[in-house]
Order: C-alpha cells, then structure tokens, then sequence
C-alpha cells in the first residue's frame, strides 16, 4: 500500500499509520514534522507552505522510491500546504516492515528525500513582524 498526498487538509498520524498496517507488518515507524514557535533564535508566529503544481506528483514518485525496497508492506507520506499555526502538522511519514530498524531507516530516508526533491516553499512569519521565504529556488 502507497499513499501519498499533498492537502491543504489537516494531517492524521494515526491515520498514516494506519493506512500502512499489514499483517506481516512487526514494525511501524511514523514521523510528524510539526510546525514550532522558533527558527535560528527568533520567535515564529505562523508558516504558510505553497507547494508547485508538480508537488503531488514529486511526492508520488518520492513515495514509490522508497516503498520499491522489498522490506516495505506500507508506506504513507502527506505534505500539507496552506496557512499553518504552531503545532499544526506539516509533514507525516509512515512505513511499515517486518523489523523495527528498517522502518526507522526506511522513514527517515523518505523523509529526507521529500525534504529535498518536493518543491514545497515556507514563507515564515516572526514575531518581529518580518517574514521570510525558505527553500524557494
């Protein structure tokens, strides 16, 4: 099972996980990239992410990757756009596989992969009242 969705929804870890559950499944390992209220010393008030119309398909192919590795039973990943307040959810990741240390280098590859291929910018807001853009090209 591979999902994989860009949303301007809420994102559900549970639901992740769940939707990668599989009867030979004896590990599930789940990441939430969590929006936080500071960045390189400064105070954070909200993030805004506007991703390119490819970004559901980068995310697709990133997804199908990843879940290629034979050790894989599931795999979810959603990347969330749209305006976003501290403690929202930006980014989950879900993989499950027979063992615990493949699901946890399995889940981190997929998420340092959609770190660096989804093109997917952050314009932060500070508390100062300045904002900036992040990882826009």
């Amino acid at each position: 099972m591979i999902r994989a969705e860009v949303t301007t929804e809420p994102l559900d870890v549970r639901a992740h996980e769940l939707a990668v559950a599989h009867r030979a499944a004896g590990a599930v390992v789940s990441f939430a990239g969590v929006v936080r209220d500071h960045d390189g010393g400064r105070g954070v008030l909200e993030l805004e992410y506007e991703g390119h119309p490819s970004a559901g398909d980068v995310l697709a192919e990133v997804a199908a990757e990843i879940a290629a590795d034979p050790a894989v039973h599931g795999l979810a990943v959603s990347h969330r756009v749209g305006r976003l307040e501290i403690g929202d959810v930006a980014l989950v990741a879900a993989v499950s596989t027979a063992h615990r240390a493949e699901a946890f280098a399995l889940c981190a590859r997929l998420v340092d992969e959609v770190k660096a291929r989804l093109p997917v910018w952050k314009r932060q807001v500070f508390t100062d009242g300045e904002e900036e853009w992040v990882n826009c090209p």
